[in-house]
């Protein structure tokens, strides 16, 4: 088949992906989550490792919590599938890779991933040229958010059966959506199926980062402006508990960065720990 003319996901898909990569190839084990197909999926080149976003030292900490939320959101989902949970869907997922790396496990779900139209028709060419395919249980969907679409409607068209309780994902999105965005989000995911489960990740205000990662914060934030995707939106851990339970989610949780670096990081001789801006709300319908 001949070459799709697609673009390829933005700029913090691939510096996701290339920093679970990392992990892999300059920190020493334990890894925390293993992932070198995000790198197969980006093909950024031989010199990708000199790219300033990859400096080994500097952007530790970030490494560290993408790879921590990427593990912390795996083990949810394997503990939910063994309670009966067969629906997963992940909201801009870029190069999210569970479906290629967790075959065992996923095959056991129908998962649905949610992107624009572009990076969709991007992945599954990529995926089928690698040779990874795309199995009947694995959904690419494609919505236009540009556009207004409703990413509801088009999960409905492709499967989707809200009648069933489902994990719903979020990682890595709400610093570039509008408060009132992440809100009527919150509302539909509310209003899914009883056990449902949604984990979604939130960026704090700098005057709650640690004094030691606010420089690296602050040079994140200019590196996601001039690249055109700025981070707009903030919370406090009070105020996206209370969003969540305004738009009727039955339970509410906060699971601070710190939880996931104790879970995953203490026994570590490196050093190696997640910078602390980034927290996850864990809500249930």
């Amino acid at each position: 088949m001949a070459h799709e003319e697609t673009e390829a996901p933005d700029n913090t898909a691939v510096r996701t992906a290339l920093w679970r990569a990392m992990h892999l190839q300059v920190d020493a084990p334990p890894h925390v989550v293993e992932d070198e197909i995000g790198l197969q999926l980006a093909a950024p080149g031989d010199d990708w490792r000199d790219r300033p976003d990859m400096d080994p030292q500097a952007t530790s900490g970030f490494r560290a919590a993408i790879v921590a939320r990427a593990r912390f959101i795996e083990d949810l989902i394997a503990e939910q599938a063994d309670r009966g949970v067969t629906q997963y869907v992940i909201l801009g997922a870029g190069l999210d890779t569970f479906a290629q790396r967790k075959q065992e496990l996923a095959s056991r779900l129908r998962i649905f991933e949610i992107d624009q139209p572009d990076t969709q028709a991007w992945k599954r060419h990529r995926l089928v040229e690698l040779g990874y395919g795309i199995p009947d249980w694995l959904h690419l969907v494609p919505v236009d958010f540009e556009a207004g679409a409703s990413w509801f409607e088009q999960l409905s068209t492709a499967g989707f059966d809200p009648g069933r309780p489902a994990v719903v994902v979020s990682t890595g999105v709400t610093m570039y959506l509008t408060k009132d965005a992440t809100v009527a989000t919150l509302r539909q995911i509310a209003g899914l199926a009883a056990g449902t489960t949604l984990a979604m990740t939130f960026l704090l205000p700098t005057g709650l980062v640690d004094d030691a990662d606010r420089r690296g914060l602050r040079a994140s934030e200019e590196g996601a402006r001039v690249s055109g995707t700025p981070f707009i939106s903030f919370y406090t851990p009070q105020e996206m508990l209370a969003l969540a339970r305004e738009a009727g989610f039955k339970d509410a949780r906060h699971v601070p960065g710190t939880l996931l670096a104790e879970r995953y990081f203490t026994d570590r001789t490196d050093g190696l720990r997640p910078s602390s801006g980034e927290n996850l709300l864990l809500a249930t319908t």
